[in-house]
């Protein structure tokens, strides 16, 4: 039989006696010299960047301003893993420039990615209306797409390139009218890594007679080990940022990771951040935490892709 203790009636708490300290003598995470700064009328951008708060990600975006400006003065990679929300928010212009300023030195895409930006550089608008076209099964059936693209791949596999590089080739040997809007053209243009990592079944291009998978997989296993390549010089000070790829390129960049630091390569020490519109578990887990956890940092910023990339960029662009 279990015997219950009634409780005392009497407290033997004493707060008489607690021990307390002067809060000058206490750590504190927040200053006030790291608050913002109020709004001023007809400031510079520079004014304006140094008005954030140097709280939380407001440090944390300043820091990653930092170490991209650092990495591009070490010759150190700078690579951006971009998913294809990026180009229809439209925001090629701004990564462009970044490549002519000799900022961001490889990109790697997703199949759609390089998709909407192909048709961008070929007719100079992109991302059609899927739940409309899905009614009667014309989605992705415009009919140039697949022969260009499809074709590219074939072409990757003649002249031993990957998928990037051939796409972007195509897209400069054909002369598409809109063609300086492109990232993968400008990636030919300025002898950039450019790969594009497919995963079949996931793309309109894959649903047209014209695809051949032997084609498919060639090229995008040649972009893996070149995208291999790039990340194998990421090693104390370059940065590796992915923008809105929750699955695909996340899992690439760990596989690739792997490799370099299994034939030897000193992958450490270099920064990770992850921009997206929502927490994901690849990206955080892949990119941004188990990548640096033996030396590195890591960043998570969290807003839309068309806000929050043109700050980066312009931030970016004041310090160098």
């Amino acid at each position: 039989m279990i015997e219950y203790t009634m409780p005392k009636d009497k407290i033997d708490i004493d707060l008489a006696k607690l021990k307390t300290y002067p809060i000058s003598k206490r750590k504190s995470k927040v200053k006030y010299r790291d608050f913002a700064k109020v709004p001023a009328k007809g400031i510079s951008f520079s004014e304006f960047y140094d008005s954030l708060p140097d709280i939380l990600i407001g440090n944390s975006f300043r820091q990653l301003v930092d170490a991209i400006v650092s990495a591009r003065k070490k010759k150190k990679p700078v690579i951006a893993m971009m998913g294809s929300h990026v180009i229809k928010c439209g925001l090629n212009p701004v990564i462009i420039d970044l490549i002519k300023n000799n900022v961001i030195t490889a990109i790697a895409l997703n199949g759609s990615g390089a998709i909407h930006d192909f048709e961008i550089a070929l007719v100079g608008k992109t991302s059609e209306d899927v739940e409309e076209a899905l009614e009667d099964g014309s989605f992705g059936m415009a009919e140039e797409i697949p022969l260009y693209l499809n074709g590219a791949m074939g072409e990757a596999v003649e002249r031993e390139i990957g998928a990037g590089r051939a796409i972007g080739r195509v897209i400069r040997e054909e002369k598409l009218r809109f063609r300086d809007k492109s990232l993968l053209y400008s990636s030919v243009e300025h002898n950039i890594s450019a790969t594009v990592h497919v995963a079949i079944g996931t793309d309109i291009i894959h649903q047209h007679p014209s695809c051949d998978g032997a084609n498919l997989g060639e090229a995008s296993l040649r972009d893996f080990r070149n995208f291999i390549e790039t990340v194998s010089g990421l090693g104390d000070g370059g940065v590796i940022l992915n923008i809105g790829s929750s699955v695909i390129l996340p899992e690439v960049f760990l596989k690739a990771l792997n490799v370099a630091r299994n034939l030897g390569h000193k992958v450490k020490n270099f920064t990770a951040c992850n921009f997206d519109m929502v927490n994901h578990y690849r990206p955080f887990q892949n990119v941004v935490k188990r990548p640096v956890s033996s030396g590195g940092l890591g960043y998570t910023i969290i807003g839309h892709h068309e806000i929050m990339i043109p700050l980066l960029a312009q931030a970016v662009t004041e310090k160098i």
